[in-house]
């Protein structure tokens, strides 16, 4: 579900394709006739934003046909009569309104999930990046939970990770809300450990997201921005409004690889080691971690991200002094030792990756999360609540001025804002040497648009000019575009619209209009 895995996430479609030579069966839930359609069983080609009403109406068939585990339900989770209660009114017949799909593919699809002894859903940005994304995390987590699908191998819920190395960055305490271990930063006990050993004072409180904290430079609250390793100016919803927070700052420092469009704003530029010149770890998207070693030699002006971070904290009075990377991952095993504290460089060198939780060194790692939920009701004592959703339409829907809906999106070989990419050695050839609008045939002759003319896109944000590419990958109605280039700026189109929980802003989703340029 919202996963264009052959193009985001190219080594894992290869492995989805290699297991349907030996009878995997792929359902592809996706506006777009992506790649992957091509090996699925099936094609539900869903309106977008309608993935809520669409699980919900697939819970309603599991449940009004008998297809879950009464059993596993009252021993595992709560709050089931609350979940029967919301998608009693989702029946197939309401569903195919709102998602556009067939009641026999919601009926065929739901009865295929449920009965399989073995079945796993695959998300990513598609289902995130709305003004609803939680919810529909937590809607992929009720139809688990409902069907038993998971802690067991072969089943599950494999959010598939936007960049590399984001579950790790996360698990190092990158978020607002936890701390190294993935813990809660309000954890009064856990925080101590912290607390004790570093010699400081933690903050209590929940931090801000980025979405908080724009909000903050644009009333005049937050004055200064760090940013490592992030092009928010091309990646962010709304690119006018962002360049103008930006511009507004007292100081902008930016810590990067590369020049990036948002480095070119900033007051003072940190120039960082790349990925190929540093030594340290990476967490994989299945929890996975694994050693990375230095392969290039880096230019001798240039740091790794810590000892930057740590030759700051100096000069503002904090001494941290560490040897290595391995220092630091020592100190990572000892103070989330629950979680990290049998992974050791040693360990990982002969192991080459081990899966946390890994609680001591005798541990050989939790390859499948979760497994408590099938021990015995008296053993699990922690049941999962089930947590009902509604289905709301995305916040901006097309009308006669502005009659089309714009999903935006990544290609395979620019990969995010370009920024790693665009830097490519000679003699390496690219597919897609610039930014498209994927317009469907029907709306490109009604519009005198052919293949290859330039067509100005405009929302009531912006505007910008871009070659037209034909496709029946989208359906009437919907034009697809990714935001690599920066001669193309999508972001000059989408809407500042954010989920109310994660921050995350409603990338795919917004009202655009076409006109060919002559």
């Amino acid at each position: 579900m919202g996963s264009n895995t052959t193009e985001a996430h190219p080594i894992i479609a290869n492995r989805m394709k290699k297991a349907v030579k030996s009878g995997l069966k792929i359902i592809v839930i996706d506006p777009r006739g992506i790649d992957m359609v091509k090996v699925a069983h099936r094609h539900l080609q869903i309106e977008v934003g309608a993935d809520i009403a669409f699980m919900n109406g697939m819970m309603h068939v599991i449940i009004a046909e008998n297809l879950y585990d009464e059993k596993w339900v009252q021993q595992h989770t709560t709050d089931f009569e609350k979940l029967k209660e919301k998608v009693r009114g989702y029946t197939p017949e309401y569903t195919s309104m709102i998602t556009g799909l067939r009641e026999s593919d919601i009926i065929d699809t739901a009865r295929e999930y449920a009965s399989a002894n073995n079945s796993m859903i695959a998300y990513t940005l598609g289902i995130t990046e709305h003004h609803c994304g939680v919810n529909n995390v937590f809607d992929i987590a009720n139809l688990a939970l409902l069907t038993g699908h998971i802690g067991r191998r072969g089943n599950g819920i494999m959010p598939l990770r936007g960049q590399n190395n984001v579950q790790g960055a996360g698990d190092m305490g990158c978020l607002p809300n936890l701390l190294t271990g993935s813990r809660p930063v309000t954890d009064h006990e856990y925080r101590k450990r912290f607390e004790n050993y570093w010699g400081v004072e933690i903050n209590p409180n929940v931090g801000d997201t980025q979405t908080r904290t724009f909000e903050k430079m644009e009333n005049g609250d937050v004055k200064a921005l760090y940013v490592i390793g992030e092009n928010p100016l091309l990646a962010d919803v709304h690119l006018n409004h962002t360049k103008g927070l930006l511009e507004k700052l007292d100081l902008l420092v930016v810590q990067d690889i590369f020049l990036t469009e948002t480095a070119k704003m900033a007051d003072v530029v940190l120039p960082a080691k790349s990925w190929g010149e540093v030594e340290g770890t990476y967490t994989n998207t299945d929890r996975r971690i694994q050693r990375v070693r230095e392969a290039v030699i880096a230019h001798q002006n240039v740091k790794e991200d810590w000892e930057i971070l740590c030759e700051l904290s100096k000069i503002m009075g904090y001494e941290m002094n560490y040897q290595n990377s391995e220092a630091i991952w020592e100190e990572v095993r000892h103070l989330a030792h629950e979680v990290y504290g049998g992974i050791t460089y040693n360990r990982l060198d002969k192991e080459y990756s081990i899966h946390y939780p890994c609680p001591d060194e005798n541990h050989p790692g939790t390859f499948v999360l979760h497994e408590r939920l099938h021990q015995n009701a008296k053993e699990n004592q922690t049941k999962s609540p089930f947590v009902p959703v509604s289905y709301t339409p995305p916040v901006e829907v097309p009308d006669e001025e502005y009659p089309f809906t714009l999903t935006t999106g990544r290609r395979y070989e620019t990969y995010n804002t370009h920024t790693q990419t665009r830097y490519y050695a000679s003699g390496v050839k690219l597919k897609q040497t610039e930014e498209t609008v994927d317009i469907h045939p029907e709306d490109a002759s009604a519009l005198g648009i052919e293949n290859g003319d330039i067509v100005e896109v405009s929302s009531r944000r912006g505007s910008l000019t871009v070659r037209a590419k034909l496709t029946e990958q989208v359906v009437p109605g919907l034009v697809f575009m990714s935001f690599h280039w920066h001669e193309v700026p999508t972001n000059v189109l989408t809407i500042n619209e954010y989920d109310p929980i994660s921050g995350t802003a409603e990338y795919k989703a917004c009202a655009v209009k076409l006109s060919k340029i002559t």
